[in-house]
């Protein structure tokens, strides 16, 4: 399960009239720490500002992240599933948290219930708002391998020397 962190960014840019704006700007990370949140943070949101800084980093209750190729916007959806307490009984209501991106809060609403249609549970969204998140950054494998030193060797070139030497060793009379 992903754990999300909000970074909130703040740097300097110089608008068209020449004054520098302080420009704050928020983000959601997939990371398994705040510490690894704020290193990744500063890893992908380049903005090319000397002054760029992590202002904070909280961490983003979500049980559901939809991802559409369209929509710019994100939108935060409460959502109340209803199930029966086996126990008691009762009617319990689980509360979740979901961010989907849309245009717009219609075709939020919209994601979102065609996101849920496979429910098998009756559950309604009772909010649904915008949020101040520019990008979404998921924990991604970096595909890059890390440069072995010069002074070690990888483990199959020192496997295929020893099995070389032993064959070798097998064949002295």
């Amino acid at each position: 399960m992903a754990s999300w962190y909000k970074a909130n960014i703040r740097y300097q840019k110089e608008d068209n009239a020449g004054a520098l704006q302080t420009i704050n700007e928020c983000y959601l990370i997939d990371s398994v720490s705040f510490t690894e949140a704020e290193a990744r943070a500063y890893k992908q949101i380049v903005t090319g500002a000397s002054d760029f800084s992590v202002t904070a980093i909280n961490k983003m209750r979500l049980s559901d992240l939809f991802t559409y190729e369209d929509g710019e916007r994100w939108f935060k959806a409460k959502v109340i599933y209803y199930s029966v307490d086996e126990k008691s009984g009762k009617d319990k209501k689980v509360v979740n948290y979901m961010l989907v991106n849309a245009d717009g809060i219609d075709q939020a609403l919209q994601r979102i219930t065609e996101s849920l249609r496979t429910m098998l549970i009756p559950y309604e969204t009772t909010d649904l708002n915008l949020t101040t998140i520019l990008d979404v950054f998921p924990y991604m494998v970096d595909e890059e391998e890390e440069e072995i030193p010069d002074n070690l060797r990888p483990l199959s070139e020192v496997l295929a020397e020893r099995s070389k030497e032993n064959s070798q060793e097998e064949n002295i009379p």
